[in-house]
């Protein structure tokens, strides 16, 4: 996924994206008129409407050096939901003014913008009531702490709270002592609103909760060869909701190299965005612990458990083992890791 893309229409605009391009790692695109100018353009090969629905999904960030309305009316037939939206920025070709104008938290727009600002030594023009407050914004912190955020319709209430200077709950389970929101806050579950911080599903603080799920869980897994992709799908649902934890807080799958093409558990990491891990048997059965232990399974991979330690081989040297190995219908074998770690921004 490209870094950020700029769209620049004038001849001071493209010098501008330019310098970004240099600085930020950008590509920058311009209309056919300029792109003999310089050999980093790219050109814009359609309408600006079509070009921006192209790069909306592809893009971590969509900049344009032109005026809000040319790049609200390019973007506006694309949006769909803060959770997916990329960030979007306005820079006028002066580069005085730098204005987020979607997705400001989850997208990052307004952290990029700040740091255009510094880079230009220009004025960010940031509105979302949180951050003109100086109050935190809890689906930025989510972000910039790798959580999930579940139900994101709670943020508003959350948010709400925090601009009438009200307090709320804080719940944290199995990451830290400290707690890491800076904001008025209180631990009792006398409120009737808060933030559950936590990757384990069954429990609900607060009348009102905003549950963010922080990715340090890790999926171990074997199957037998060409297990139905859905039947996999089922086994880690059935796994995880008897472990009590939110399938949002998985951080990556790992197996065995000898499953490395294996569709079942490519398709999983494909629509839960995540990663697929995988290692050498030789590696996996050098890993210090305590496992379950199969002869067959040593005799046929070369490791003698493949979900248990590829599962903690890949939480790391501080990793826990949560579950061990869990035999569904006799294909497929699942355990779960979780990477320790203390949140403190």
């Amino acid at each position: 996924m490209d870094s950020g893309i700029i769209a620049a229409f004038t001849n001071k605009a493209i010098n501008l994206a330019l310098i970004l391009a240099d600085k930020f790692n950008f590509r920058v695109f311009v209309p056919e008129r300029f792109i003999e100018l310089d050999s980093r353009l790219n050109l814009i090969d359609d309408s600006l409407s079509a070009w921006t629905g192209k790069y909306f999904s592809e893009s971590r960030a969509l900049i344009f050096i032109s005026s809000v309305g040319i790049a609200v009316r390019a973007i506006s037939p694309h949006v769909t939901s803060k959770l997916h939206d990329p960030a979007v920025i306005v820079i006028d070709e002066s580069g005085k003014f730098i204005i987020p104008i979607l997705s400001g938290h989850i997208g990052g727009a307004n952290e990029l913008t700040r740091k255009i600002a510094d880079f230009l030594n220009a004025i960010p023009v940031i509105t979302t009531a949180t951050d003109i407050n100086n109050i935190i914004a809890v689906d930025e912190w989510a972000v910039n702490n790798n959580c999930v955020i579940e139900n994101p319709d709670s943020i508003k209430k959350i948010s709400g709270a925090l601009l009438e200077n009200k307090s709320i709950g804080v719940a944290i389970s199995d990451l830290s002592q400290k707690i890491p929101l800076s904001v008025n806050k209180s631990t009792s579950q006398e409120h009737s609103i808060g933030v559950m911080i936590s990757n384990l599903s069954q429990i609900t603080p607060f009348p009102v909760t905003l549950f963010l799920r922080p990715k340090n869980l890790i999926l171990g897994a074997g199957c037998n060869k060409g297990v139905d992709p859905s039947e996999f799908e089922s086994a880690v649902k059935i796994f995880l909701d008897d472990s009590g934890v939110s399938i949002l807080s998985l951080k990556a799958i790992a197996s065995i190299d000898l499953k490395a093409n294996e569709p079942a558990f490519i398709k999983f990491a494909e629509s839960h965005n995540i990663p697929f891990l995988i290692y050498k048997a030789q590696d996996l059965q050098k890993l210090p612990g305590n496992f379950t232990s199969s002869q067959r399974v040593l005799q046929v991979t070369g490791t003698d458990n493949i979900c248990e330690r590829s599962c903690m081989m890949a939480a790391g040297s501080n990793g826990v083992l949560l579950r061990n190995k869990f035999i569904y219908k006799n294909c497929i074998t699942l355990a779960l890791a979780r990477d320790k770690r203390e949140i403190t921004r």
